[in-house]
């Protein structure tokens, strides 16, 4: 029992320094796309920066946060994958009700706001 309390915060002490690696190494892609500017081609910056950025990931997927979003991520796409998603009909006909009440709601508006605007013109009238 407590050999797994040791492993986890034997774990959590390598985690902070493995953060450090990975904001080293964005870093670095970063600096290296922008130092790069004026020696190379767009693309090998490109690469470069992209590079920086998967070392990044990778090293922080290593640690318990990264575990915990790639597995995140994991169910996440699990879920979509159960979404009913609507047919194009379905879609169009909800889109034309939305537009439909949109309108509505602006006529409505509009009116209240000219009888609003007909009474106080009404009150503040001085003859």
């Amino acid at each position: 029992m407590n050999t797994k309390t040791d492993a986890a915060s034997s774990d959590n002490r390598l985690d902070i320094p493995k953060w450090i690696i990975a904001v080293l190494f964005a870093g670095a892609g970063l600096v290296g796309f922008y130092y790069l500017e004026e020696q190379y081609s767009q693309l090998i910056r490109v690469i470069t920066l992209l590079a920086g950025v998967g070392f990044a990931i990778f090293v922080a997927s290593r640690t318990e946060k990264g575990r915990a979003i790639l597995q995140f991520a994991r169910e996440s796409h699990l879920e979509v994958r159960k979404v009913v998603w609507p047919t194009r009909q379905e879609t169009l006909q909800m889109t034309g009700l939305v537009i439909l009440m949109v309108v509505v709601l602006a006529i409505v508006i509009w009116f209240l706001d000219s009888i609003l605007l007909w009474i106080v013109r009404l009150l503040t009238e001085t003859t």
